[in-house]
């Protein structure tokens, strides 16, 4: 349970300008262990890509589903696959 993997995620709702993003990356540093990014997309939606150990990247997705974030998340989409690399920390995009 420990293997390395990726996480994407589309979170819908409103999640632009809210400091969703911000958001995302303090919790993301706060778990430790994880590299990526979080970024706006077109459609109103905030991707989020998160690389590290698959319990560390479980705990991302729970709090983007339920924790207590900025604006008002309506649904999330995941796809799990195997880490790309090439990320330095976790950043805004």
């Amino acid at each position: 349970m420990n293997e390395n993997v990726r996480l994407t995620v589309w979170v819908r709702g409103r999640v632009q300008g809210v400091g969703f993003r911000w958001w995302t990356r303090a919790t993301a540093l706060e778990i430790g262990g994880l590299s990526g990014y979080a970024g706006n997309l077109g459609d109103g939606r905030v991707q989020v890509v998160a690389e590290g150990v698959r319990d560390q990247c479980e705990r991302l997705l729970d709090w983007l589903r339920h924790g207590d974030t900025p604006g008002h998340v309506d649904g999330v989409t995941e796809i799990w696959g195997t880490p790309r690399g090439g990320y330095e920390g976790f950043e805004i995009r």
